[in-house]
């Protein structure tokens, strides 16, 4: 899940240009130009900072959840070790995404609010997956390390996913069977 999107760079914008020309207008007559775009900087990046934290993923309850939540969540890890259940509000829309761990490796099902199963990103290895997608990965990871493989299914959609580490930093990979560049 992706927590800063375009509109919230949209809304950053927004409001920075609005406090600068507030504080450009009102506060800060006599105030010079480096000053008025440090005050407004504090101020928009604590707004940000802000905005981020409240659409983060919040741990919650299974007692706390939705009846229909509670029995989809059942239903769907019965052969798992449910490890913690958290609730996430994106663009407008509650998820609740169960944390589990089956055979020992991760798998996540993520739920809206009515209990209808969204999507499944659960760890696998890389010669587990097509041919394709492997041999894609492999060639976009040229020289990487390979961390992490997930099968991430969406209704019919499936894609797979690599998280990757080369000269320390961090990157993902997203194909569809075939190898095709994905989206998630």
């Amino acid at each position: 899940m992706q927590l800063v999107q375009k509109p919230v760079t949209q809304i950053f914008l927004f409001i920075f240009r609005t406090l600068s020309e507030y504080f450009g207008t009102m506060l800060c007559e006599g105030v010079s130009s480096n000053m008025k775009t440090l005050i407004t900087s504090t101020i928009v990046l604590g707004v940000l900072a802000a905005t981020v934290a409240l659409a983060a993923e919040k741990k919650v309850k299974m007692e706390d959840l939705p009846p229909a939540v509670q029995q989809a969540i059942k239903d769907n890890t019965k052969d798992a070790t449910l490890l913690g259940v958290s609730k996430d509000v994106e663009d407008g829309k509650t998820e609740y995404e169960a944390e589990t761990k089956v055979n020992g490796h991760g798998k996540d099902i993520t739920f809206d609010e009515s209990g209808k199963l969204l999507a499944v990103e659960e760890e696998t290895t890389l010669d587990s997956i097509p041919a394709a997608a492997k041999a894609a990965i492999e060639k976009q990871a040229a020289g990487a390390k390979i961390r992490k493989v997930e099968k991430i299914t969406e209704g019919e959609k499936i894609v797979y996913e690599a998280g990757l580490t080369k000269g320390g930093k961090k990157s993902e990979v997203i194909v569809a069977a075939d190898g095709s560049p994905a989206k998630e």
